[in-house]
């Protein structure tokens, strides 16, 4: 048993005034509640009650005891009812960083509901597609897009991404439609690169009905480090590119932008937005942000509404 608990049923005892109330509080007979306290006098060094056949008395020592033993206890008690509060309601606060992309299209709208529904909650939100150091830098949750590198964060997968491969009418009027990888590569691209991170690299299948997979690269005199600029560039006809489908803001048919290569697989494995978060033990604000934010995006994902048919899309033939 405990420091703590043997010095709350010291406590217990000198409030019944009785060894036998005491114990019964407890669910435990008299000779185990009385060999506690006498472990717990062996433990502290000094004798805290007088005994007598019929009845008890504290001791100098146990008077002072007592006292600290009052503080402590409730102090005990406080911090875990705080402890518990954060497993059972949202409060607190909770520092986030995300891509940019995902902070406005997808976690503003859950950060509205939710600062609403729970307004005990301070919310600080850092947006920046060039990765955070989660521990160094104290957050308590990241919204990663991407592969999952190798990590002692703890990860929860809240949807999968695929890729889709656009270019303008505009282009596609220019160049012609490219029906095999090889044709696309060929031709301009605008292509997305922060300075840590360059997508300038497709993984297609070598024909519409192979399972092998082969990378292409992509040639192109236009690089930016920002998606709706990107996407801007297509859509002036500068390129084709190539783009993680939870960039769409809108539908295709209202940015006027075809997807090319259907036909064709596209490999996506391990292609998905991640929560991470540094603490196994989540407390309930983690927890229930991270569930909102799954709840929102859906399953599928609600950015994969902005491709028409887009689940027939990009898939190994069978």
């Amino acid at each position: 048993m405990s420091l703590v608990n043997q010095l709350s049923l010291f406590i217990d005892v000198v409030q019944q005034g009785s060894f036998t109330k005491a114990a019964a509080l407890h669910d435990m007979d008299n000779s185990t509640l009385s060999k506690q306290i006498k472990k717990l006098e062996t433990e502290l060094g000094v004798q805290l009650l007088n005994r007598s056949t019929r009845s008890f008395s504290l001791t100098p020592a146990g008077e002072e005891i007592l006292e600290q033993a009052h503080q402590l206890v409730n102090t005990i008690g406080h911090v875990q009812t705080i402890a518990d509060s954060y497993h059972a309601e949202p409060k607190g606060r909770i520092r986030i960083t995300a891509p940019v992309h995902i902070g406005q299209q997808y976690l503003q709208p859950v950060i509205s509901k939710f600062m609403k529904s729970y307004p005990d909650v301070e919310i600080v939100l850092l947006m920046d597609d060039k990765r955070s150091d989660i521990i160094t830098d104290h957050f308590d949750v990241a919204f990663r897009l991407g592969r999952l590198d190798d990590s002692s964060l703890i990860a929860k997968k809240i949807a999968d991404i695929r890729a889709v491969v656009l270019a303008s009418h505009e282009f596609i009027e220019q160049y012609g439609e490219p029906s095999t990888p090889e044709e696309l590569v060929s031709l301009p691209s605008v292509i997305y690169s922060n300075g840590t991170l360059t997508v300038d690299t497709l993984r297609f299948s070598e024909s519409p009905d192979s399972k092998q997979f082969k990378n292409y690269k992509m040639k192109g005199n236009y690089k930016v480090n920002d998606v709706r600029t990107l996407l801007e560039g297509v859509k002036d006809g500068l390129g084709y590119a190539a783009i993680a489908s939870s960039n769409l803001a809108c539908s295709i048919e209202e940015m006027k932008l075809k997807p090319l290569l259907t036909n064709y697989a596209i490999c996506n494995k391990g292609l998905a937005v991640y929560a991470l978060y540094p603490h196994r033990k989540q407390t309930a604000l983690v927890r229930e942000f991270i569930a909102a934010v799954k709840e929102y995006i859906g399953e599928p994902p609600r950015w994969e509404q902005h491709v028409p048919n887009f689940e027939t899309m990009y898939q190994i033939h069978k």
